[in-house]
């Protein structure tokens, strides 16, 4: 009995581990479920933002995901990429982290065999997801290998004081619409949105100082003919003004002139037509008229037989005016003498 006794005082202690062994494992066993749960349950759910893509695969099938928010996928079954919506962009011929050139991107040859080094800014976005994955290894890549390739052709179709000064806008419009109809042929769901010239200037600090120079005289020359361009709208309404008025007088002395030529032309055929009914009569009254008007002017010098000067007298039997006071009396023979001259020239 005392031997039975001992023996299950030493059983006791060993139930007990096999049962404390056996709680462990089954919570061992809970917690590894629950991490495996935990980490398909995370796996099955992604969160989508509103500047992104999801492409799930399915199987090798894809399928776009647009709308943001909260989304469920099969783990280990459904694949999951992420492909952003914004516009994204990289630089040709310089490093954007530390600003420095790249001369191996930056330097070209223009059309007049000189050399240019040139910067450019590519912005581009994603417009098919699908294509943008699984139509090309890289479609970045070869968008910045079209950009270069179409930059170094355009540049040389261009001399260099054209892509450093006055050509740029037109460069810029020419290569975008190259990279555009490549890329809708390429069809690797991504399309250009601008390219930019960022900076152009000769390779050598002689050239870039020769080029500001050049770019100085036509800023002069632009300026000389807005200055011009101003002088002229100033001038040609004061001009048009003075012309206007020199025609409007010239205008009113014509017309003056014209109405006293009419007068003038009236009077004429009135006379001629009075001249028609009595032609001796009208004679007369013009001669008379006409002495009137030159008569009052008129002096009469009377010369001596020995050339010396007697005297200087008006014509006052004519005029009726009275004699001047230092003239001397006529002679009366003379006087006759002249009325009878003068009435033999009437009845002529």
């Amino acid at each position: 009995m005392f031997g039975k006794r001992k023996q299950n005082v030493y059983e006791q202690p060993e139930n007990n581990v096999k049962k404390a062994r056996a709680g462990s494992g089954k919570a061992a066993g809970v917690i590894i479920v629950l991490v495996a749960a935990a980490y398909l349950l995370g796996g099955s759910i992604y969160s989508l933002k509103e500047n992104e893509y999801a492409v799930v695969t399915t199987f090798g099938v894809p399928a776009i995901v647009e709308e943001s928010g909260i989304h469920i996928k099969i783990p280990y079954i459904q694949k999951l990429a992420r492909v952003p919506k914004t516009i994204n962009g990289f630089p040709i011929g310089y490093n954007s982290e530390t600003g420095e050139s790249e001369d191996k991107e930056s330097f070209m040859i223009t059309r007049d065999y000189n050399f240019v080094n040139v910067d450019f800014y590519v912005e581009y976005r994603v417009t098919d997801p699908v294509k943008y994955l699984y139509a090309s290894e890289n479609p970045v890549f070869i968008l910045k290998n079209l950009t270069q390739s179409y930059i170094r052709d355009t540049i040389g179709l261009y001399d260099v004081d054209s892509v450093i000064t006055t050509g740029k806008n037109e460069i810029q419009a020419s290569i975008k619409e190259k990279i555009v109809t490549r890329l809708d042929e390429e069809d690797i769901g991504i399309q250009l949105v601008n390219i930019t010239i960022q900076d152009a200037e000769p390779p050598t600090q002689e050239v870039i100082n020769a080029f500001k120079n050049v770019e100085n005289a036509k800023q002069g020359k632009e300026t000389s003919i807005n200055k011009a361009n101003q002088k002229r709208n100033e001038d040609i309404p004061a001009a048009r003004a003075a012309a206007d008025e020199t025609v409007k007088t010239a205008k009113a002395q014509a017309e003056e002139r014209v109405n006293e030529a009419k007068g003038q032309t009236a009077r004429l055929n009135e006379l001629y037509a009075e001249y028609q009914k009595y032609p001796l009569i009208t004679k007369q009254r013009m001669f008379y008229e006409t002495m009137e008007e030159i008569l009052p002017d008129m002096k009469v010098i009377i010369e001596k037989s020995d050339g010396t000067t007697q005297t200087m007298l008006p014509l006052e039997s004519f005029t009726g005016t009275q004699p001047e006071k230092n003239a001397e009396p006529r002679d009366n023979n003379s006087t006759d003498s002249t009325a009878e001259e003068s009435n033999e020239e009437s009845q002529q």
